[in-house]
């Protein structure tokens, strides 16, 4: 995975046919998690506008510093009120950096910097929309974003990723780690799977409490969940009769859910992880403590099957066999 030996998978299979391939579970979370995620209409329109206001604010040093000032001096008052400790690694400057998909854990950071930012990131846009010196576009572009930041749809969207990025990220670190081996990997998306199914089936109750707190902290409107659902800046006239709750939990919240797990199931399926943990049998810490006869002769029933897949009249050459 860090490019060394490039096209090493194609190499060995075009060596050994019967292969078996498994790609690196930390690598794989974030076309997992983030990239599905983004096939739901609302979740894309969702990071295409994080990453638009990204892009505006952090276009030039004066918007920059701009975010900066403002960031600082309710953080000065607080402290001079004692209504923060001041200290070591406390209240740290906080920016706008762009994600990217080969960095994970970027998006669950610009996710959470723009939950603490919020207010000043519609501050800056405000001066941007104002501005005349700016062109027209990018007057009309910074109201675009100002407008969609303050609707419900984006706060729910928002606080749905973040909380949905914290278990992965907690699990993409754990995977990281060079002392990591295969059984305790396993074990960690297992506990992914189950988190991420908890919070389809218990989380909805917390995740709207959450949103509809954020919006009336920044006075931003809460629909009535038994009205019709109106989709924002779309034509109202196609619009389905739905409930805004029928949307917002089962059209948005329990779909994007059902994505993530569909996706954590196919890419950690079942034969995989059974063919991980038969070959950690054969692992030689402690004078193969680990070893057991019976993985042994499971992990060799799966090369079988794939022998069979490739020549199924039973004809195994050497080269099948891969000796």
């Amino acid at each position: 995975m860090q490019g060394k030996f490039n096209g090493l998978r194609t190499l060995i299979m075009n060596e050994n046919e019967c292969a078996y391939y498994i790609h690196c579970f930390a690598h794989q979370l974030p076309f997992a998690i983030v990239a599905v995620a983004k096939k739901h209409d609302q979740v894309n329109s969702f990071f295409n506008v994080v990453a638009n206001v990204v892009n505006v604010v952090g276009a030039s040093c004066k918007r920059r510093d701009i975010l900066r000032e403002k960031q600082l001096l309710p953080v000065v008052e607080a402290l001079e009120n004692d209504d923060l400790l001041s200290g070591q690694g406390q209240n740290q400057e906080i920016t706008l950096k762009r994600f990217g998909d080969t960095r994970w854990g970027s998006h669950y950071g610009m996710l959470l910097c723009i939950i603490s930012l919020f207010p000043h990131i519609i501050s800056v846009l405000e001066i941007v929309a104002k501005d005349k010196s700016n062109s027209s576009e990018q007057r009309f572009q910074a109201n675009y974003l100002i407008e969609f930041m303050q609707s419900f749809d984006f706060v729910l969207s928002l606080y749905l990723m973040r909380d949905i990025l914290a278990l992965a990220n907690e699990l993409s670190h754990a995977l990281q780690r060079k002392d990591q081996d295969i059984l305790n990997a396993i074990k960690l998306v297992e506990i992914c799977k189950k988190n991420l199914q908890m919070m389809r089936d218990n989380g909805w109750d917390s995740l709207l409490s959450e949103a509809s707190s954020f919006c009336l902290k920044h006075d931003i409107d809460v629909p009535n969940m038994n009205d019709v659902f109106l989709p924002w800046a779309r034509s109202r006239r196609k619009a389905r009769e739905i409930s805004n709750m029928n949307y917002f939990r089962v059209e948005l919240f329990f779909a994007v859910l059902d994505l993530q797990l569909q996706e954590l199931n196919n890419r950690f399926n079942e034969v995989n992880m059974e063919l991980l943990l038969c070959l950690a049998c054969l692992c030689p810490n402690d004078a193969f403590a680990a070893f057991n006869k019976h993985k042994l002769v499971r992990l060799a029933q799966f090369y079988l099957v794939r022998l069979a897949q490739f020549h199924p009249k039973g004809f195994f050459t050497n080269r099948a066999y891969g000796t």
